[in-house]
């Protein structure tokens, strides 16, 4: 019997509704239950053979615990070792490359000195910045926000050089991105499932959290709908993500990317909606099933084979 572990912290709708889906499926040898784990013993399997990871980006002991299952031979969606390889300017820098519109970005250092750390720590940065070039690649309105973050913490809309020193000072020791702010028309949040699946979503960014799904989802334009679906697969994909959101902000017919490093996306009923919710955990159940029916491959101890472990 192959074991299907959901890890899960606060969430209330979506691991419940995932175990009770793969169940429900009944294939043949495959069973889903919720994740428990103690003390774990390293290098021992821990007798799963798929684990969803919904929480490990906010507890050190799970993501720990995860690079251990991938050493012996868990598949864990998504790979805890890119996962933690991962963050957000990386994301937009590779981008670029990839072709997907991106809106000009800045990486800044902390404002304020990493714990730990004095100015000779800091005595290979250019004091001071030249901000003029800054603000001037950047422009105006701009979101200044964590290299790293998520949830919409720590950000901030600024409308000129003095909101911006007022936002960053508030910043303190995190490190920052100045962001081009995209005058959209339109915003969707696309769910990207196994690389392969892709559900857009109409979403509305400065509504409430619970009402920021729209309905209707298609964008009535066919090319722009095409776009973003191809751009979802092609970041997704070059990320090495299984479950991530790929949220596009839509400026005179171009999605731009604005958010992509989602790799727990938000999947709760009560904010998704009925129909994105079903959506997602048909999708996801499906890989999920799909993983736990592969044979396993031999595993190589090597950093960047662990990075990339095929599914």
């Amino acid at each position: 019997m192959t074991k299907i572990g959901v890890l899960y912290g606060m969430e209330e709708t979506f691991p419940p509704a995932l175990v009770d889906r793969i169940n429900a499926m009944g294939a043949a040898g495959v069973t889903a239950e919720h994740l428990k784990v103690g003390g774990v013993k390293m290098a021992e399997p821990c007798g799963y053979g798929v684990i969803v990871d919904r929480i490990s980006h906010d507890i050190p002991f799970y993501r720990s615990y995860l690079k251990n299952a991938v050493l012996t031979g868990t598949k864990v969606i998504n790979n805890p070792f890119w996962w933690s390889a991962d963050d957000k300017f990386f994301n937009y820098a590779l981008a670029t490359k990839l072709g997907v519109a991106i809106p000009p970005t800045v990486l800044l250092p902390h404002k304020r000195h990493p714990p730990g750390t004095t100015g000779y720590s800091m005595r290979n940065l250019e004091y001071p910045l030249n901000w003029d070039a800054i603000f001037e690649y950047v422009g105006f309105p701009a979101f200044l926000k964590p290299h790293n973050g998520g949830g919409w913490k720590s950000v901030y809309k600024v409308d000129s050089p003095e909101e911006f020193f007022t936002a960053y000072d508030d910043s303190a020791d995190l490190c920052m991105t100045l962001q081009r702010g995209v005058k959209f028309q339109e915003y969707f949040r696309c769910y990207v499932v196994d690389q392969k699946k892709v559900h857009v979503m109409r979403y509305d960014p400065g509504q409430p959290h619970h009402l920021r799904y729209i309905q209707g989802n298609p964008p009535p334009d066919a090319a722009l709908g095409k776009r973003m679906v191809d751009d979802a697969l092609t970041l997704c994909r070059a990320l090495g993500y299984d479950l991530n959101t790929v949220e596009f902000a839509v400026e005179d017919g171009i999605p731009y990317a604005i958010d992509f490093m989602n790799p727990a996306p938000d999947a709760a009923r009560e904010s998704v909606g009925p129909e994105n919710f079903e959506w997602i955990v048909e999708a996801v159940a499906q890989m999920a099933v799909q993983r736990a029916t592969q044979p396993a491959a031999p595993l190589p101890y090597h950093w960047s084979k662990l990075l990339a472990q095929e599914n």
